[in-house]
């Protein structure tokens, strides 16, 4: 079974990193809410209680999901120990997921280079490698992107796809394809 960790940093958007957590869940695929302290505060000061605090260890996750917000995403780029684990991670070919401006992470870490990437609107300009697209969900090779809280659903059932899981029962389970008529 995958094994997932989505990391939080204090400032994380809610919508995002909580989303993931749930329909990964949904999905019944081990899904980790790794924070920098045992209790993280987002950045609509909701707190959350970590399932582990990150000691600069991932390897045993199949896949890695940085959220958005704002200091978050700076907080998760400015982590040099985080910034380590996502390069080896990459090596080992991991899949890794950014949404909103967490692909600021993955520019620092030097994953963009030569591929293809979305974000929240205005942190393109931020991100020195990579080839931005404005698309709901981007993928190129391991990496996973996505624009923001109102992609959060779309980014999330996107990742159970690639782990296996069943996220047309999802979508269907959860009236996305009824009220939005979308995939």
């Amino acid at each position: 079974m995958a094994k997932v960790a989505v990391i939080l940093a204090d400032g994380f958007e809610e919508i995002e990193a909580l989303t993931v957590v749930d329909v990964l869940r949904r999905a019944n695929i081990a899904c980790h809410m790794v924070g920098f302290e045992a209790q993280v505060t987002g950045s609509h000061a909701i707190q959350v209680q970590a399932d582990r605090v990150f000691d600069g260890e991932l390897s045993e996750y199949d896949m890695i999901v940085l959220p958005g917000g704002m200091p978050g995403s700076a907080n998760l780029r400015d982590h040099e120990l985080l910034i380590a684990e996502l390069q080896k991670c990459e090596q080992v070919g991991k899949k890794i997921a950014a949404i909103c401006a967490a692909p600021i992470v993955l520019n620092r870490a030097g994953l963009l280079k030569d591929k293809e990437f979305t974000c929240y609107d205005g942190v393109q300009e931020q991100i020195t490698d990579g080839h931005y697209r404005k698309e709901t969900v981007v993928i190129d090779g391991q990496l996973t992107t996505s624009r923001g809280p109102a992609t959060a659903l779309a980014f999330a059932y996107n990742l159970v796809e690639q782990l296996g899981g069943d996220a047309n029962g999802l979508r269907e389970a959860m009236l996305y394809r009824d009220v939005f008529g979308l995939d």
